[in-house]
């Protein structure tokens, strides 16, 4: 029988330990800070029936969706993201749920597009919603959630970028373009890719815009200076215009509530220029990119969606979320040179020195564990040199060597193998002494 070749398919990756730790430890700081505004876990399947999920997002997730027919012959696709999802499983449940309803949902979702640097067909999303309630207080505390969210992972140099649909849909009105919303909004999402000119050239193509209309969307899009300068700007442009007058009434509200808890101008900055692909977005949206990979693209990216289940159900269910990108984030990380290489979360490692020792080295994995400290005890009584130099190549910080001698002695050795250093611990009177010295070499 021939061999198969071991590959992934292109668009997917695995994942080792030195890269599915640091992606663990990104999920397990976002489902702190998540936790700590409230809001509560939950899960949907990875299958639902295509006429959920397509026309939900745009032309384009519709393409990018994976769809086929299961064994009972059902239409069904795998979700292109966790919010569409949601809106079914909002409509299904909130009688139960109750309004307004926090969730957060860490899971898989597939698109079939084209793989790019930190873009792969096959990723997880980190998302948390808020659903059932209007209030601009929910559209603050999402911007909280984002700031607070970059500062725990460690990023210094970040910008959540603001806009609201409601401005530009209030300028297009003023222009006569409101009937071809959708093809401007989707040309203005790719100023920043293709520029001032190709965006013209591409709403005179899909939305029949004249120069005059693509000159005053680009205008409003292209706006520059402090974000209280960008709001009396704005609103001059769409003034008379009530959808564009609450959307920056709106903007307003959201800037100074942020500003009000400390957030700096440098890290909320208003961007008219801002429209976000998907069309269920009403309001408020955000993209939030890193100063030092800014062509990595958004990292935590969302927005107000208002009419959303309304698919699914006459019941009104406003929402407003946002999704964190931890693929996005995980290779910008490894690109800044931010994840340490190490494949093993325990921290100590005992070194199986005596082979008729092994309750002793037991014994002391044990005590450690209980301390809350995790040990690996080498399962073979392989050659010294050998054994840590397995050590180093898994990334253990600490190792306790013990050897005959050592045990006679009552004793064993802590080994810091970072620093090179070593200190002698005591262990007649039992493990406390050495947990101490443990927990201070790993502490530093």
């Amino acid at each position: 029988m021939s061999l198969i070749k071991p590959e992934t398919l292109k668009g997917f990756r695995d994942y080792p330990p030195e890269l599915m730790m640091p992606r663990e430890k990104l999920i397990d700081t976002a489902k702190r800070i998540y936790r700590s505004y409230g809001f509560a876990p939950i899960d949907t399947p990875a299958l639902e029936k295509s006429e959920i999920l397509a026309g939900q997002g745009s032309d384009e997730t519709d393409k990018q969706m994976f769809r086929f027919t299961d064994a009972g012959g059902r239409d069904v696709g795998m979700r292109f993201d966790l919010t569409v999802p949601l809106a079914r499983f909002a409509a299904q449940h909130i009688g139960q749920l109750g309004t307004p309803f926090k969730r957060y949902h860490i899971a898989t979702v597939w698109r079939g597009e084209k793989p790019q640097r930190g873009r792969y067909r096959e990723f997880m999303q980190c998302d948390f919603d808020t659903i059932g309630t209007t209030s601009i207080v929910s559209d603050i505390e999402t911007a909280l959630v984002i700031f607070d969210l970059m500062n725990a992972i460690g990023f210094d140099e970040f910008t959540i970028r603001v806009n609201n649909r409601k401005v530009l849909n209030g300028l297009l009105q003023k222009s006569g373009l409101e009937d071809r919303a959708t093809e401007v909004l989707r040309a203005i999402d790719k100023l920043d890719k293709i520029g001032p000119e190709k965006v013209t050239a591409e709403m005179k193509v899909t939305a029949s815009a004249s120069d005059e209309q693509a000159a005053s969307i680009l205008r409003l899009s292209q706006l520059n200076g402090t974000n209280d300068e960008i709001l009396s700007a704005v609103g001059q442009m769409v003034a008379g215009n009530e959808t564009g007058e609450l959307g920056v009434e709106n903007l307003r509200q959201l800037v100074d509530g942020v500003r009000a808890v400390g957030v700096d101008e440098k890290n909320l900055k208003l961007d008219i220029g801002i429209a976000r692909g998907l069309d269920y977005y009403t309001g408020t949206v955000f993209e939030t990119e890193l100063g030092q990979l800014p062509g990595i693209g958004s990292v935590c990216s969302g927005g107000r969606y208002d009419n959303l289940a309304s698919k699914f159900t006459k019941l009104e269910l406003p929402g407003i979320g946002a999704s964190l990108g931890l693929d996005r984030l995980l290779a910008a990380q490894e690109e800044l040179g931010l994840i340490e290489k190490v494949r093993t979360p325990a921290p100590v490692f005992i070194v199986y020195f005596e082979k008729d020792r092994l309750a002793d080295y037991l014994q002391i994995a044990a005590a450690l564990r209980g301390a809350g400290i995790g040990a690996v005890m080498y399962p073979e009584n392989k050659k010294f040199d050998k054994q840590l130099k397995y050590a180093d190549k898994q990334g253990f910080q600490v190792a306790i060597i013990a050897g005959s001698q050592d045990f006679a002695e009552q004793k064993c050795q802590v080994k810091n193998l970072a620093q090179r250093s070593q200190v002698e611990v005591s262990i007649a009177d039992g493990f406390e002494s050495l947990i101490n010295q443990v927990g201070e070499a790993l502490s530093h």
